[in-house]
């Protein structure tokens, strides 16, 4: 572990690179965006929150040469991804919170041509209050300002929350 005159920055480069995650999500694209694929990995970190780092592959601009497009990425309610996606429920959130503010909401993805790649530290949950439900893309980015979930459009993948 670094010392303590390490910043919080390089604790978390340390975290990614020398640690297990304590919790994970593989995602997969639905029936529209089948090639979709993607790794969402949850650690626990010294100072009581969690990180959460994110990688995709063929997003829907995939095909599209320099192109670059914005995804919004949630924790949804509910771990089931059956039914084209339509049993994961509402964003994760505690009572009383707004979108943006639920647990569940996160930075949108920036993909370029397909791929994505995102890591944020977040206080507003940790490891128990997520297993079980799941991370849901979806086909546009997060406005962060309607409701009550941001305008974000069609699910296009989903992966339930694990410890394994």
């Amino acid at each position: 572990m670094p010392n303590q005159a390490t910043t919080p920055g390089s604790t978390f480069s340390y975290i990614l690179s020398r640690h297990m995650p304590d919790a994970l999500a593989w995602v997969k694209g639905g029936d529209a965006y089948p090639a979709v694929s993607g790794l969402v990995k949850f650690y626990e970190t010294p100072y009581q929150g969690i990180l959460v780092e994110a990688e995709f592959f063929n997003l829907p601009d995939v095909q599209f040469p320099g192109s670059s497009n914005f995804y919004a990425m949630h924790i949804h309610e509910v771990g089931d991804c059956g039914d084209h996606f339509s049993k994961t429920g509402e964003h994760f959130r505690f009572p009383g919170q707004t979108h943006p503010f639920h647990a569940g909401d996160f930075p949108s993805l920036l993909a370029n041509q397909g791929y994505a790649w995102l890591s944020f530290y977040d206080k507003r949950f940790t490891i128990k209050d997520i297993l079980g439900r799941s991370v849901v893309v979806h086909a546009g980015m997060d406005d962060f300002h309607s409701q009550p979930a941001g305008n974000s459009g069609a699910k296009i993948a989903c992966g339930v929350i694990r410890t394994e």
